[in-house]
C-alpha cells in the first residue's frame, strides 16, 4: 500500500496547498476516518511549522515526548483526529483537533489542565454478559456496568486515568452540540427538540435543523472543552 496520495485527492478537510505539492503523506489505518484526521507529519510540518522536512519530523518524534491522548507516538503517519489531544510535553504545549466553519481540520491551543480529558461520542454499544461495551468515535472501547448509556451520547474521558469515564453528556433537549457534518459543520448550539433522526437546535437566536448523526454532544449548561 502506498504511503502517499496525490494532493489533488486529499480530503477537503485537509489544509494543504494542492497547487504546490503533488504528493502528500497518507495516514496509517487508525481509529479515525481519513476525512476526520491528519497524519502527524503534516501537523508538525505544514500546520505548526515545527519541522521543515519529513526527516526533521521523524527526529522530533524519536527524540521528543510527543503524545496523542496521553500516549507517546513515534509514527510520522499516525492519524490524529477530531477532539484528540496532541501534547508536546517537554515544552508544555497542548492542542485539540477541531473542525472550523468550513469543515477544515485545525488545532486549538489548550492548557495542561484541559489536555487531561477529551470528549468521545458513543457510536455503538454491545452487551457482554452483565456488562456493556461502549464503542467510541475514536476507536476506543470501554466496558461499563452502567446500561444507561445510549448511542449518540458522549462521554468525558480522563486521559491520565486509563481513559476512565468522568461524565456522561446525553443527547437530549438542552444539551450543547457540535456539528461534525452538513452545511453547519463546526457550529455549536443548544438542542431544542429531537424528532426521529432530526434535531432542532438554537444558535444565535435562530432555530436550525440537522441530522442526528451530525450532532456531537459537548456540554450541558456550558461547553466542556475549548472549541476556538
Amino acid at each position: 500500500m502506498s504511503e502517499h496520495l496525490k494532493s489533488y485527492f486529499a480530503p477537503k478537510s485537509w489544509k494543504v496547498k494542492k497547487k504546490y505539492v503533488k504528493f502528500i503523506s497518507k495516514p496509517n489505518p487508525g481509529p479515525h476516518k481519513i476525512e476526520m484526521s491528519l497524519p502527524l507529519n503534516i501537523i508538525l510540518r505544514d500546520i505548526l511549522g515545527y519541522a521543515k522536512s519529513l526527516r526533521e519530523v521523524k527526529f522530533i518524534l524519536k527524540s521528543r515526548d510527543v503524545a496523542v491522548d496521553g500516549v507517546r507516538r513515534r509514527d510520522s503517519r499516525f492519524p490524529v483526529g477530531l477532539f484528540d489531544v496532541l501534547s508536546f510535553n517537554e515544552i508544555g504545549e497542548h492542542f485539540r483537533i477541531i473542525l472550523d466553519a468550513k469543515g477544515k481540520i485545525q488545532l486549538v491551543k489548550i492548557d495542561k489542565q484541559e489536555s487531561s480529558h477529551k470528549i468521545c461520542k458513543i457510536i455503538g454499544k454491545t452487551a457482554i454478559k452483565e456488562k456493556v461495551q461502549l464503542n467510541l468515535n475514536d476507536g476506543k472501547n470501554i466496558i461499563t456496568e452502567d446500561s444507561q448509556y445510549k448511542v449518540g451520547d458522549s462521554v468525558v474521558l480522563a486521559l491520565n486515568d486509563k481513559a476512565k469515564i468522568k461524565e456522561k453528556i446525553s443527547l437530549d433537549k438542552g444539551a450543547i452540540i457540535y456539528l461534525t457534518g452538513g452545511k453547519h459543520i463546526g457550529e455549536t448550539g443548544k438542542v431544542v427538540d429531537i424528532i426521529g433522526n432530526r434535531i432542532l437546535y438554537k444558535t444565535n437566536e435562530a432555530v436550525v435543523e440537522t441530522l442526528k448523526e451530525a450532532a456531537f454532544p459537548v456540554g450541558k449548561d456550558k461547553l466542556l472543552i475549548k472549541l476556538g
